[in-house]
């Protein structure tokens, strides 16, 4: 990040971290001593959170590893404190207006704000690091043929491999995907956040996926951040077949599924031969394939997807939000934020996601391994 910008964040930073300290710590009638420890609080939240937003650039090592983990807790319990501020004043306003806020009340409130963060920041942390539950999608698809009907494809999305996520969570991961026997297997970007160098040990496990018609895997916008080329050559050293605009096909009794990919929507801003195109990923398709899927990182590829003949589109990107209140923000971007969802003539799922990314928080969005099973459907 460029030294201004570092700079200006920083600035942000500390300018939130006072608000916060503005709003409550005078209400809360601390005295001297509470106060200060109030205070000290704040200024070390203002130097930690930093520390998680560059975790995935700071040196490897014991005090390295104590660090990441320090700034990105901080980063979380940081966001839900500033929220709960925000609402908390809000509140406050609206009982002004009508007369009803008390100086006990104001005390109560100021002490509540903090405790409520952290009891939802060490919930948001049981959440986030236990093993995803596998949430199981029946997708009805018109027209499909007996010997389709019950394929099943094992989703697994934005695990996030990185500064908190490591090989030992990567490896349940794929133990609970395998003990699903799907007939393929589809992972739908942001695996990684750093360079093959630093992670290639903790991706490893990924050599161990198994389905009978093997294991797919599509960009992410966070493989462009952490080397793109690096990693599909990574992965297909791994065995896993990446798909960049291309399709594979698997036969059932002469039926076919075609289960196609794209690169990630954004992915021309890295490298224009990139360019997410689901009309590319579907050329050339047999006259025996019954079903189309495509696995597309990004939700808003539904569009192009719908207009080449799509009839499921895999994808990601979202957490589900993550924990609250970006769940509310990810509408202003995706035109779906979790679930099955229909698109015009095109079903999308769109995953919570499988790991997390930045703070080791989920609340109110949990992490999923999905099981889509593709079943006999009526005409939209």
């Amino acid at each position: 990040m460029p030294r201004r910008s570092f700079l200006t964040v920083a600035v942000l930073l500390a300018l939130l971290h006072a608000y916060i300290g503005w709003r409550l710590i005078p209400a809360m009638a601390l005295g001297a001593a509470g106060q200060g420890a109030g205070i000290a609080m704040l200024i070390a939240s203002t130097l930690l959170v930093p520390t998680g937003l560059f975790a995935s650039r700071l040196k490897r090592g014991p005090w390295g590893e104590r660090l990441t983990w320090a700034g990105l807790l901080a980063m979380g319990l940081f966001s839900s404190l500033l929220v709960l501020t925000v609402l908390r004043d809000a509140v406050m306003l609206v009982l002004a207006l009508f007369g009803a806020g008390t100086p006990a009340l104001a005390r109560a409130s100021a002490f509540g704000v903090p405790l409520l963060a952290l009891a939802v920041t060490l919930v948001g942390f049981v959440n986030a690091r236990r093993l995803a539950k596998v949430v199981e999608v029946d997708v009805p698809i018109a027209g499909l043929p007996d010997a389709l009907h019950g394929y099943t494809i094992a989703q697994i999305s934005d695990i996030h491999v990185g500064p908190t996520i490591r090989r030992g969570y990567l490896n349940a991961i794929v133990t609970r995907v395998n003990g699903l026997q799907p007939d393929a297997i589809a992972i739908t970007g942001d695996l990684v956040d750093g360079s093959v160098p630093r992670l290639a040990l903790h991706t490893a496990p990924l050599e161990r996926l198994s389905a009978r018609d093997g294991a797919f895997f599509v960009t992410g916008n966070h493989e462009y951040y952490s080397g793109a080329d690096a990693w599909i050559a990574e992965l297909r050293r791994l065995g896993i077949t990446v798909l960049i605009n291309q399709h594979v096909v698997r036969e059932r009794d002469g039926h076919a599924v075609m289960i196609a990919g794209v690169a990630d929507f954004s992915a021309h801003h890295f490298d224009e031969s990139h360019r997410s195109d689901p009309h590319a990923a579907a050329a050339g398709a047999p006259a025996n394939v019954r079903v189309r899927v495509l696995l597309a990182h990004q939700p808003r590829s539904a569009e192009a997807a719908a207009d080449a003949g799509f009839d499921l589109q895999l994808s990601g990107h979202t957490h589900g939000g993550q924990f609250f209140p970006w769940n509310l923000f990810v509408p202003l971007q995706q035109p779906f934020t979790a679930g099955l969802n229909r698109f015009r003539s095109l079903w999308v799922y769109t995953s919570r996601g499988t790991g997390y990314w930045g703070p080791p928080k989920r609340f109110g969005a949990p992490s999923e391994i999905t099981l889509v099973r593709l079943v006999r459907g009526e005409a939209a």
